[in-house]
């Protein structure tokens, strides 16, 4: 009685001093949902994200990466994600807009970045992921970081060097902020699906277009009849959130957590390098007869004034709505990218 007594003993103490040295911790198997196809790249570099998550905690926290609708639709992920029907999502914050408007305006301030960077930096030191956090964990959700699929190029047929080239351009946008701003700043916006930009320009039902980044506009030969791209871009940067339920993160280990919010700051700044490298090699592709405008960061900054006043009615939608507004104007205005009213 006594050997079993001290053998019990002795292996109490063994799984105490393995749980306080982590051999023993748990292992966690995740599904995540993203909002992009199997063949889209930005699919392909999720999945990377999932293997950096494994590298980073050891293979403790393993993620298998579904393209969008493998179980729910795109706009049912947070709900899912809340139930745990799947353990996270990858995915664009303003879908869920309808529940919370600021999750509109804080996914995609049209306007407000001229940078990737910028955003990771509003994010991460600015306000932001309290904010996301404060917004999505009442709905069941931890928000670890953000990512993006990059600042997008914009598509012209005429020369665009600056605010005032906008007044009564004919331009493709889609309904929301994104087309309010441009209407705000004089342009002539048209609603029209993507699968209808190529022939809309190339019979001049607009003259352009708010569409994709530099490299897929141009393989999708849209520089081929719109030769005047302004690039890098100066209106849209979406927010790609990437998020998990929070009882599951609860009962992370305070070290996996860290590993798994490194790992995803990390992928970002790998998303943000391998989409430049693919507009930088189409850059230097483009032919000789399309010309890039880049415009000066005083005419950024002229957009982001007129962008400010449609970012003011948002921040009407609700009290958080007009929490992400003061917080990013305090950001923007804190880093010298806001114009004069």
């Amino acid at each position: 009685m006594k050997l079993v007594t001290v053998r019990a003993l002795a292996l109490g103490a063994v799984s105490i001093l393995a749980l306080a040295s982590g051999a023993f911790a748990q292992d966690y198997a995740l599904r995540f949902q993203s909002s992009d196809p199997a063949g889209n790249p930005n699919f392909g570099l999720q999945q990377d994200w999932a293997k950096m998550v494994a590298e980073q905690t050891d293979g403790k926290v393993t993620i298998e990466m579904m393209p969008v609708e493998t179980i729910v639709a795109h706009s049912e992920t947070q709900d899912a994600v809340a139930a745990g029907i799947i353990d996270g999502h990858f995915t664009d914050t303003s879908y869920f807009a309808g529940k919370e408007p600021a999750l509109g305006l804080i996914a995609n301030p049209v306007g407000a970045w001229s940078d990737p960077n910028q955003m990771l930096d509003f994010v991460y030191n600015g306000g932001g992921k309290e904010l996301m956090n404060e917004i999505l964990e009442p709905y069941g959700l931890h928000f670890i970081g953000p990512t993006t699929p990059g600042l997008e190029a914009f598509v012209s047929k005429v020369p665009l060097d600056g605010v005032d080239d906008l007044k009564g351009l004919k331009l493709r946008a889609p309904e929301g902020m994104v087309q309010k701003v441009f209407a705000a700043a004089g342009a002539a916006p048209v609603n029209l699906p993507g699968s209808e930009v190529f022939t809309s320009l190339d019979k001049g039902v607009i003259d352009a277009a708010d569409y994709n980044t530099f490299s897929t506009n141009q393989s999708q030969g849209l520089h081929d009849i719109a030769k005047h791209p302004v690039y890098p871009g100066f209106h849209s940067l979406p927010l790609i959130e990437v998020s998990i339920n929070k009882a599951t993160w609860d009962s992370m280990p305070a070290e996996v957590q860290n590993q798994v919010a490194k790992a995803t700051k990390d992928f970002a700044q790998y998303q943000i390098q391998k989409l430049n490298e693919r507009d930088q090699a189409a850059v230097a592709n483009s032919a000789s007869d399309v010309v890039i405008h880049d415009w000066p960061a005083a005419e950024r900054a002229k957009f982001r004034s007129i962008a400010k006043k449609q970012w003011a009615e948002a921040a009407k939608a609700s009290p958080y709505s007009q929490k992400v507004y003061d917080t990013l104007i305090a950001y923007l205005e804190s880093k010298g990218l806001m114009g004069a009213d």
